[in-house]
């Protein structure tokens, strides 16, 4: 074959040419016909003020036609076990990748899931076991706190035709590793009766002190009263022995009340079945208050909180079981896979020392395998989600970030951004929404969305370079170099909390006096113990606000005016304007509208494809009766209040007819935590993680607590808020408030009066304290990692 001699360029491949995402005309939430060309197989970080367009963007148009496109390739019959997704609303979507997405969601909180099982390391290791362990138990499914152990035995008829049948006897057993004593938790729960019923009244007195037990309950209350087995007008307390064990352990029995056939079951069994089986921070807050004073969580006395039977604890590699390995920490625990050499498992210690190393190396080796999922932050939850891809070998793929650097010290996002880099260079396009300066950095392309929030956003500001960001005339390129300067003066304590002997976790005996009456921020590289030091070690009886990133419970129908409580004061307004009921200025209540139900759009369920909701043609999408829309406050209708944004109905109820000091209590909160261009009846769901948190704060902000503990406020805040958040700390602590943050933002430790930090490291490394003192003092010492990146930042 001739060798080719020609020298000069070849021509361009038609292939060559995708090298574009091309976004036309995007109007998802807010975004303003946005058009855009975002290069492939480069890294581009989106930024712009909370509120601005960016995830409707990345998340809500991009994303999301890749994962609907993807969707579509399957059969009807697959697609119907899949999410149903609507086309985002966009005129064209060109050059678009498979995307995969990691975003902040938490990872399940079920009681059973831990880090183990949320990846691939918990299995890997329970078919080790099962392999090498001594002695041999079983299957893999013997050393998993998720599967029990059964056997069961009988006979069945098989029929062989022409009036011949034959009797079957089989025998089945399965062995699994699941503690029978605490189901597999760890935990087991000691129920306090006194917090379930008064036993000085009968049933038909009221006794039970449940949440939500009425007396009138037909599937509770009355299932126990009228069941025959217990006489409803005999104080508790005098129940005979015989009684008392119906009352409270009965197994599941049927009985008939008013001739309907009702399952009745002890009531210890049913309270555990309601409430404690379910995660506790999932709870309603009522429910979780309740169950919280009714029920004492101690470790389970069987498995000693390793949730795994005796059998699948006796079995070892070496002396290790596979409860050790779990409750290693995951890099010793990775060294440990490392020293072991069998030929016969060699693909799989290779593949679970890989996945082992990929935690090392996101920074989370400090965390262990039987760590509750539960308990990730949602910096944690998201780095957890990126292991299986580092060592993907997947070319030309779109990965999507919503803050990687979220729950990030200084330190440590150095180690992220290398990580982003190299799915870059892989040849993978990365698309990063972020705030922080130091990621914004390493991108090489910027597109900056805004110029506001909410309505005031949607359009893209900026595309370019860092430099070009730099000189350009954004927000964001205005305030890319801020630095907060150190404070002059601090406040002086009034007191103090405190904290002796903290092993809460990785904490080695810890003592330390947390000042009162200051801003004072507790800090240190990822899991250095801030959380179980401010969270798990407060002296008993402190009277504490926490504020997390948790996920707001709630449906479709819930907004920032039902979570804050603003809309009973509104609606009782409406209604004293007009002489009528409060409950018909509720959507979910008598004023709703008979077509929708208040929703304000009919869905339409249409199986395998993606469910269509139309705005209702009787409401129009308003959500209420015509007849309520005819009763006005301020010359408004309910459904133009609630289409209110935040600022604006500040300004509405804050002075002239419509003034209602009750109402502008609450958004003068929402509006000084940042929060003023959300609408009144905007749904949770469309929050994102740091309005989430913000919100929570917002209605916290009321509490009498004295100490305000806050989990990295500025977790989605632009450059540009932050400063904002600074003057609403300084006015929580003017106002007598003990305000403590656990913060890595360098603008928010040289604004403190008073720095804890932790360390010198990660999980056994850490967990002590490396520096007690004001932020000069810090910069002064330059002593630990905090010390000397906050001194760079201020320019020290």
């Amino acid at each position: 074959m001739a060798k080719r001699t020609d020298t000069s360029s070849p021509e361009r491949h038609a292939a060559d040419s995708h090298d574009m995402i091309r976004v036309y005309g995007a109007r998802v939430n807010n975004l303003k016909d946005v058009s855009i060309e975002i290069p492939k197989r480069r890294l581009t970080v989106f930024t712009g003020v909370s509120g601005s367009g960016k995830s409707s963007l990345v998340f809500g148009t991009i994303a999301a036609e890749s994962q609907r496109l993807i969707n579509e390739t399957y059969s009807a019959f697959v697609q119907g076990f899949m999410p149903s997704l609507a086309r985002p609303e966009v005129d064209v979507l060109d050059g678009l990748t498979t995307v995969i997405t990691v975003d902040q969601q938490r990872l399940g909180a079920d009681p059973r899931s831990t880090v183990g099982t949320a990846t691939d390391a918990n299995a890997m290791l329970r078919i080790l076991f099962s392999r090498l362990g001594k002695p041999y138990i079983g299957s893999p499914q013997a050393f998993s706190f998720n599967v029990a152990s059964v056997q069961a035995s009988g006979a069945f008829k098989v029929d062989r035709g022409a009036d011949r049948t034959k009797t079957v006897k089989r025998t089945f057993t399965r062995t699994g590793g699941m503690c029978t004593h605490c189901e597999g938790r760890g935990r087991v729960s000691d129920i306090d009766l006194s917090q379930l019923y008064d036993d000085t009244k009968s049933l038909s007195e009221g006794a039970f002190t449940i949440p939500g037990w009425k007396s009138d309950s037909f599937w509770t209350v009355r299932v126990y009263a009228e069941s025959g087995l217990l006489d409803p007008d005999k104080p508790i307390r005098e129940f005979s022995r015989r009684e008392m064990q119906d009352f409270l352990y009965r197994e599941p029995t049927k009985v008939k009340v008013e001739g309907v056939n009702l399952t009745y079951e002890g009531l210890i069994p049913k309270i555990q079945k309601s409430f404690l089986s379910k995660d506790k921070e999932a709870l309603q807050p009522h429910i979780r208050e309740f169950v919280e004073r009714a029920v004492a969580f101690t470790t389970c006395p069987a498995c000693e909180g390793s949730r795994l039977s005796e059998e699948a604890r006796s079995s070892k590699i070496g002396k290790l079981g596979i409860a050790d390995a779990c409750a290693m920490q995951i890099s010793d625990l990775a060294g440990w896979v490392r020293g072991l050499d069998d030929a016969s498992v060699a693909p799989l210690l290779a593949a679970l020392g890989q996945t082992l190393d990929s935690f090392v190396e996101i920074g989370l080796g400090y965390l262990s395998l039987d760590r509750p999922s539960g308990t990730l932050s949602g910096g944690e939850a998201q780095r957890v989600k990126m292991i299986r891809h580092l060592g993907s070998s997947l070319t030309d793929v779109t990965y999507v970030f919503d803050e990687p650097t979220i729950g990030l010290h200084p330190h440590d996002i150095q180690r992220m951004n290398g990580l982003l880099l190299r799915l870059r260079d892989k040849g993978n396009t990365v698309l990063v929404v972020e705030h922080k300066p130091q990621t914004i950095a390493v991108a090489d392309h910027v597109v900056d969305l805004g110029p506001g929030a909410g309505p005031a956003g949607g359009t893209v500001c900026f595309e370019g370079t860092v430099e070009e960001l730099r000189s350009g005339d954004t927000v964001t390129g205005r305030h890319l170099d801020d630095r907060a300067a150190l404070k002059g003066t601090v406040r002086e304590p009034t007191g103090a909390l405190k904290v002796r002997g903290a092993s809460t976790h990785n904490l080695q005996g810890v003592d330390v006096d947390i000042p009162l009456g200051v801003l004072t921020v507790v800090t240190g590289v990822a899991g250095s113990g801030k959380s179980s030091l401010v969270h798990g070690s407060m002296p008993v009886g402190t009277e504490v606000v926490s504020v997390d990133q948790s996920a707001i419970r709630g449906s479709r129908r819930s907004n920032p005016a039902t979570y804050t409580g603003l809309l009973d004061p509104i609606r009782k307004a409406f209604a004293k304007a007009n002489g009528v009921k409060p409950a018909l200025f509720s959507p979910n209540s008598e004023g709703a509208c008979p077509a929708c139900n208040g929703a304000g759009v009919i869905y339409t369920d249409l199986a395998m494809m993606a469910g269509v909701a139309t705005p209702c043609e009787e409401c129009e999408g308003k959500r209420f009766q015509s007849s309520v829309l005819d009763h006005l406050f301020g010359g408004r209708d309910i459904s133009e209040v609630l289409a209110m944004p935040v600022a604006q109905a500040e300004e509405f109820f804050g002075a002239g007819e419509a003034r209602n000091p009750a109402a502008h209590r609450i958004l003068r909160r929402l509006t000084d935590v940042g929060l003023g261009y959300l609408s009144l009846g905007q749904p949770l769901t469309t929050l994102s993680g740091g309005e989430r948190q913000r919100l929570r704060l917002a209605t916290h902000m009321a509490d009498k607590g004295g100490v305000y503990v806050l989990d990295e406020p500025t977790t989605g805040l632009h450059l540009a808020d932050v400063e904002q958040l600074l003057g609403l700390l300084d006015r929580l602590v003017d106002s007598g408030k003990s305000v403590i943050v656990v913060e890595h933002h360098q603008a928010v430790m040289a604004h403190a009066d008073w720095i804890i930090d932790l360390g010198p490291g990660a999980g056994h490394d850490g967990g002590r304290i490396v520096f007690e003192g004001t932020p000069a003092e810090l910069v002064a010492a330059r002593s630990t990692l905090t010390g000397e990146h906050l001194a760079q930042y201020v320019g020290a």
